[in-house]
């Protein structure tokens, strides 16, 4: 059997870099945020997605800051960030659903992330693969902070008052419910506005 050489040992490295090694902690973090919450175990879910999201800036802002930007990288940070969202949103839709339409996440909000990604990550891999940029704007890290918020509360509701919330819990926490409705709505429309935007940008090489 060949061993291996010094340059594909060195290739390995590059790849499975400290970057590269935070994003893949991140979407392990994420897919056992996903089985705990239909398991009713919030605040677990609550405290990997805290941590899952807290890394979000670290393996970028690592890469450009050490020269370790990889193709991998390019792909996988962004991938862990649309599961970790995409997955939190339809999880926490479906987990919700007894609660009062103003202090919920609802169905059609995660249908709204979803087709988001989708449709950006459609358009940006035209563009890339024409050899344009298409970047991340302040919008879209905008869209993701709102996101972010948005999660933790209803996680944070979800804990606190369960998936069937009592009259008289909701009475005492209307200020989560309703600060939670409020996160996701703001959450809703910032995501939709990040999406317009992107598509108007892309105007000149869609061709309309």
């Amino acid at each position: 059997m060949n061993k291996p050489t010094h340059a594909n040992e060195s290739r390995d490295l590059v790849i499975w870099n400290f970057p590269n090694m935070v994003s893949m902690t991140r979407l392990l973090f994420s897919i056992v945020m996903f089985v705990m919450i239909p398991m009713q175990y919030y605040w677990i879910a609550l405290t990997l997605f805290v941590i899952a999201a807290a890394t979000d800036w670290l393996d970028g802002w690592y890469a450009r800051k050490y020269n370790q930007v990889t193709k991998l990288g390019r792909i996988l940070d962004p991938f862990c960030d649309k599961i970790l969202i995409c997955g939190a949103f339809v999880l926490i839709a479906e987990a919700m659903v007894a609660y009062p339409w103003y202090g919920r996440v609802a169905g059609w909000m995660a249908v709204v992330v979803l087709g988001r990604e989708l449709l950006v990550t459609s358009i940006r891999g035209i563009i890339e693969q024409g050899g344009g940029d298409f970047s991340a704007k302040m919008h879209g890290k905008l869209k993701m902070w709102f996101q972010c918020f948005s999660v933790g509360a209803a996680l944070l509701s979800l804990a606190i008052l369960g998936p069937t919330p009592t009259v008289e819990a909701g009475a005492h926490l209307v200020w989560l419910l309703w600060l939670t409705g409020v996160l996701a709505w703001l959450a809703a429309l910032v995501t939709l506005y990040s999406g317009l935007q992107y598509v108007l940008a892309a105007r000149p090489v869609l061709g309309f």
